[in-house]
């Protein structure tokens, strides 16, 4: 038994699994789960990881609600289960590693929680704050990785990553609903979803419990930048866990794109400081064969990463999709993508039109330098 803090212990159930237990009434139920995504290249094929771990294909999700129409992915993860992963503090998380076909690893760890919510505010800081969750999880991506090297398209030298935190609380004693659960608890939610031990202001309170979504009278969704919580049933969570999975997904796709497209732009940058004479025009076609390229790559890129999740009439997931995707960025950095594209799509024609320029007048001056070897032969009285 390891003692992990003077109102909680670390105990081991039935199953193996190590549970967060308080030493005073126990009145929340659920898990606390760690994502941690890395972008390794540009593309995964699936049907051969499938062969070279045996693993499965992530089921599509089941929503919670009857509708006619449903999440589903274009082409679903792979998914496999890893060993568990023990911190120092002896805590002993389960977890699985997927994989999406448009180059993202995403390894999720679990691990069973039972306390009060004070005990819950004080898992999460530490969490967030002290715990490097992503050096534990690049360990295990490159392990399984160097098995797989065969089914990467374009691997990455440098991985950019990005971690979450979902707290998904399954039951609450008294099973309160939506609205008694904001009214009694949003300041302590407020605390969990930002990691922070010290009670938030009032402001910063609303700010965060503006984010939020329910179904049904008795769930609730609330989701911040770095963390959400979840009052659901495990199959109710399913969708949201997934879909705040693919909006980080997507986040760390177009910090990809981000960064790509403003490298490629300073090279563009650099290649006008060599001037603006007749050889540099020339070698200006050079690179906006190469700019070219780029845009068509990060098109095709962003549309597949874009088009990996559909919504089929199902419109709370699509709603509860975009409220994920605001929180955690991804507009932002679709929009510096955007940007960047156009400008880039500007460079690309202004040198096209100084090459076209440049290859025009050497063309005029070669009719020219033609036209007047033909008078001096001409005035000379000898034919060409």
């Amino acid at each position: 038994m390891i003692r992990d803090s003077e109102s909680s212990l670390t105990v081991a159930d039935t199953s193996g699994q190590n549970r967060i237990a308080p030493a005073v009434d126990t009145c929340l139920h659920g898990s606390v789960l760690v994502l941690i995504q890395f972008d390794v290249c540009e593309e995964i094929r699936l049907d051969q990881l499938r062969e070279i771990f045996g693993a499965r294909t992530l089921e599509q999700p089941k929503l919670k609600h009857a509708a006619p129409g449903y999440v589903r992915y274009q082409r679903p993860p792979v998914v496999e289960p890893i060993e568990p992963l023990i911190l120092e503090s002896g805590e002993r998380l389960e977890g699985q590693i997927k994989f999406y076909d448009y180059g993202v690893v995403s390894v999720v760890l679990e691990l069973p929680f039972d306390g009060d919510w004070d005990t819950l505010i004080r898992q999460g800081n530490r969490w967030v704050s002290d715990v490097d969750f992503a050096g534990h999880a690049s360990r295990i991506a490159r392990q399984k990785l160097e098995r797989a090297a065969s089914a990467l398209v374009k691997p990455y030298a440098e991985w950019l990553s990005e971690d979450y935190f979902i707290f998904h609380v399954r039951e609450i004693n008294g099973s309160p609903s939506a609205h008694e659960l904001v009214s009694s608890h949003g300041a302590s939610i407020s605390q969990i979803v930002r990691g922070e031990t010290a009670q938030l202001s009032e402001g910063e309170q609303n700010e965060i419990l503006q984010a939020r979504i329910s179904y049904y009278p008795n769930d609730l969704t609330v989701i911040s930048w770095n963390a959400a919580f979840l009052y659901d049933t495990e199959v109710g969570a399913e969708t949201a866990i997934q879909l705040l999975e693919y909006a980080n997904s997507q986040l760390l796709e177009f910090r990809h794109y981000d960064e790509f497209l403003t490298r490629e732009l300073e090279s563009v940058y650099a290649s006008f400081d060599e001037g603006t004479g007749m050889l540099a025009r020339w070698r200006l076609a050079r690179a906006a064969t190469k700019l070219h390229t780029v845009l068509l790559d990060v098109n095709e890129l962003t549309e597949h990463a874009d088009n990996a999740i559909k919504f089929l009439s199902d419109m709370f997931s699509a709603r509860l999709y975009k409220l994920s995707a605001s929180k955690v960025g991804v507009p932002d950095y679709t929009d510096l993508v955007t940007q960047k594209v156009q400008t880039a799509e500007e460079l690309y024609r202004f040198m096209v039109d100084q090459f076209n320029q440049s290859r025009a007048f050497v063309l005029e001056l070669m009719v020219v330098i033609i036209l007047i070897i033909e008078l001096v032969y001409f005035f000379r009285g000898k034919p060409i």
